[in-house]
């Protein structure tokens, strides 16, 4: 599975295309879809996005819980809001105007590391939550549970 670390700045062009960073690009090689799967955050102003097999894990879990349940139908309204973007030849890709709409996001995307997954955000908004997250971790003294732990 994809690794993807470090936060990258980069231009949109007047068409809405922006690059991939290089590592994310690489990260992503190999998969069955060449590109991006993008989708508005449940929980962030930002866009979460990862590679195919992914979003393939996550319908697994998905399909995990209970159909019909209100869990399941929640979680699952990011299938329908979930985005196929492909690389074109220079490793771009074009960002719809409705994603880019609710991360409020116009000349600039932060591409942002987040392991498995990474998240687009208009930089100032992200570099503003970097700070609040970082400060909330301190204030609360938040840590990892070792490792082999079972999930809380």
């Amino acid at each position: 599975m994809a690794l993807f670390l470090s936060t990258y700045i980069n231009k949109i062009d007047r068409k809405g295309r922006v690059s991939v960073p290089a590592s994310f690009r690489a990260a992503l090689a190999g998969q069955e879809f060449p590109g991006v799967i993008a989708y508005r955050a449940l929980k962030l102003p930002a866009i979460d996005a990862s590679g195919i097999d992914r979003l393939e894990e996550l319908t697994d879990r998905l399909d995990a819980l209970p159909e019909f349940s209100e869990e399941r139908e929640a979680l699952a309204s990011i299938l329908p809001d979930s985005q196929q973007l492909a690389f074109d030849s220079e490793g771009r890709i074009i960002l719809p105007a409705a994603l880019l709409d609710y991360a409020k996001i116009t000349e600039n995307a932060a591409f942002v590391g987040q392991g498995r997954t990474f998240q687009i955000w208009e930089p100032e908004r992200f570099t503003r939550h970097q700070a609040d997250m970082r400060e909330r971790a301190l204030v609360r003294g938040l840590t990892l549970p070792p490792r082999g732990a079972p999930p809380t």
